[in-house]
């Protein structure tokens, strides 16, 4: 995506299902653990650089020994920063590096030498990016059954709801945001468990130190999590870890985060991306797992995994976007869905040129719609190839070499156009020369294309704001002199906001809006935009349940086709000499691309929980009252 967008966090989690010498005798480290986790953390880096952290318990720990290790960092190289200073740590540990091979030794008396490990990587989509925002979160106690520590890729959209809940429990949560509500809310129902257990246990006669061991043995992790999720609006992954070695990993019962988990008879892993898994342990696609909605993957202390249904699950809407751009593409199933985007596009691509493949140029915008450029490859050759077979067949049997041979010549061009250099930051103040910067960010390749010849396509992953466009990428591209720019957007019209964990919830930042206001006002239609703005005020006086996305009407008097235009004149500066227009994605040929992530919210405004009707409602409110706050 050639626009930042912030998004949705990664989890890594691993249990070691041996002891520790196991592992120093076969792998030759009792740091295996946090090596692998370094693989699965850095592998995901892609899903989070505001933040990293690495929380780490030791089990059956000698008391008075310190068992749960954290670190966490807001630098900027997060990773690297935590896993120097747990290095630092461990040197520091360590008197004679000879007796890194006792690995009894090593546990007690070095950090993080432990046998459960979860991290988390994160972007920032709520608050400041202060050190108390960065995950894993704990919730401390002298019992090690009621220790807490909880990292996850989430968003709620009720926060204000469940902190009224918890006051009424008797709770004083620290402050409203849903990091602090969830660790709090599972939390509560821990201490209950805890207190349930206790007391029957009591009344069965048994001794303090027994009741500790029995409650050890017995907690009820799925109830736990049944009690706290009753009343979550949203999408989310979440993993915990307790103090004695209890976890689990819990997935939103619409599925709209992703969750993977793999097991074998030496590690219990889950991670946010399939492939991260396959990389850090070398095992086949088939062999890892993804966690069904509504599911919670428990390891308790013993080591026995199971996945169990904490809630009842709902329509099944996994979120598209992260296929279409924020998961990684080296999973087989990501890579081949991003080309069938890029291929999907071929019947616009070629009305957008009139079909004049001799005359246009197909490239992308660097590291951003490479997969999706491969996929218009594809479509490309099937119709070059449709073309000559027609041009064949019109030769009637007569097998003219030099004609023959001219038509085989019939293929796409394809250059690398544009080249994406450093980021340079912006001193001077005034906007006309601030924008001349920002236009540098990109270069071209001169003499890729024939001045005032050639059509110019160029894929993106998306388009949201439009400002990366009209700013830069356009005018760079019209340094080539082409006779027609075709910006092609793998994702569709991205028309309303999220609030399962993308930072997009702003409407009158998407480019797609903007352009459906301004054809209101154009059409004389005006009138529209106040009445939504009094139907959604009308919504928010109702249950979430009752609500509707009031904002569908914005779009309903126009097609994808003219709003496509107006974003066309949006984005196109005053100075850019070339014909510009733009392309998008179809709904439809987004569902053919990507059937079983049906998540569609951003393009169609069909939420898959009430919250999200309610935070479209509050986001239209917000733009209509020029409120520049978030709309959850």
């Amino acid at each position: 995506m050639s626009e930042q967008i912030k998004h949705e966090c990664g989890i890594a989690f691993l249990r070691l299902l041996k002891p520790l010498d196991y592992y120093v005798d076969k792998y030759g480290s009792a740091f295996y653990g946090l090596n692998k986790m370094h693989i699965l953390m850095e592998k995901q880096h892609n899903r989070g650089q505001d933040g990293a952290g690495i929380a780490a318990i030791k089990l059956d720990p000698v008391p008075g020994k310190k068992y749960i290790d954290r670190v966490r960092s807001n630098a900027g190289t997060p990773i690297k920063n935590i896993f120097d200073e747990i290095h630092d740590g461990i040197e520091k540990s360590v008197p004679d590096k000879n007796i890194l091979a006792d690995a009894g030794w090593v546990k007690y008396n070095v950090p993080f030498c432990s046998e459960i490990y979860l991290g988390h990587l994160r972007y920032g989509t709520f608050g400041r990016n202060d050190i108390e925002n960065v995950h894993p979160v704990m919730r401390g106690s002298n019992w090690m059954t009621r220790n807490l520590v909880v990292a996850g890729n989430f968003n709620l959209t009720n926060i204000d709801e469940l902190f009224d809940k918890m006051v009424n429990l008797g709770q004083y949560p620290s402050a409203t945001t849903d990091t602090v509500t969830i660790l709090e809310r599972i939390g509560h129902f821990l201490d209950c468990e805890n207190e349930y257990k206790y007391r029957y246990f009591r009344d069965k006669g048994y001794s303090k130190q027994d009741i500790t061991n029995l409650i050890r043995d017995n907690l009820d992790l799925k109830e736990v999590l049944s009690q706290a999720a009753r009343r979550w609006d949203g999408g989310y992954v979440m993993a915990g870890m307790t103090g004695h070695g209890d976890a689990f990993v819990m997935r939103d019962p619409n599925g709209i985060r992703p969750a993977f988990w793999y097991a074998d008879d030496e590690i219990v892993v889950a991670a946010s991306e399939r492939a991260v898994i396959q990389t850090a342990f070398n095992v086949p696609y088939e062999t890892v797992n993804e966690l069904p909605p509504a599911n919670a993957l428990i390891v308790k202390y013993n080591g026995e995994a199971s996945v169990f249904p904490f809630i009842e699950p709902r329509e099944y809407k996994p979120c598209s976007f992260e296929r279409i751009y924020f998961s990684r593409g080296s999973d087989r199933d990501i890579y081949r869905e991003r080309k069938q985007l890029g291929k999907n596009l071929i019947p616009q691509l070629m009305e957008s040129v009139g079909g004049d493949i001799e005359n246009t140029v197909f490239s992308y915008i660097p590291n951003t719609a490479e997969s999706a450029f491969f996929g218009i490859l594809e479509g490309l050759e099937e119709y070059c190839d449709t073309i000559k077979s027609e041009k064949i067949a019109e030769l009637n049997g007569s097998a003219d070499p030099e004609k023959i041979k001219e038509i085989l010549k019939i293929k796409p061009r394809v250059e690398k156009v544009a080249i994406k250099d450093v980021k340079m930051r912006t001193f001077i103040t005034q906007d006309n020369q601030r924008d001349d910067l920002v236009a540098h960010v990109y270069d071209v390749t001169y003499g890729t294309v024939r001045q005032g010849i050639d059509n110019l396509v160029v894929i993106d992953d998306s388009i949201v704001r439009g400002t990366t466009l009209k700013q830069s990428i356009i005018r760079i591209l019209d340094r080539l002199c082409p006779k027609k720019i075709v910006i092609c957007s793998s994702a569709p019209q991205i028309r309303y906001p999220d609030c399962y964990g993308i930072d997009m919830s702003r409407l009158g930042e998407f480019v797609a809006f903007k352009a459906a206001i301004e054809l209101l006002k154009e059409s004389g239609r005006e009138h529209v935009i106040k009445e939504v703005y009094r139907k959604a005020k009308d919504n928010m006086l109702l249950s979430k349940e009752e609500a509707v996305n009031c904002v569908k009407e914005i779009y309903s008097y126009f097609t994808d086709k003219e709003i496509s235009t107006k974003i066309s004149e949006i984005v196109t500066a005053p100075d850019v000499e070339a014909d510009v227009e733009i392309v998008y994605q179809t709904v439809e040929g987004l569902h053919d691309s990507i059937p079983v992530h049906n998540g569609d919210w951003y393009f169609t405004g069909n939420y898959p929980t009430p919250g999200g009707n309610v935070v479209a409602n509050k986001a239209f409110i917000n733009f209509y009252e020029k409120n520049n706050d978030r709309a959850y």
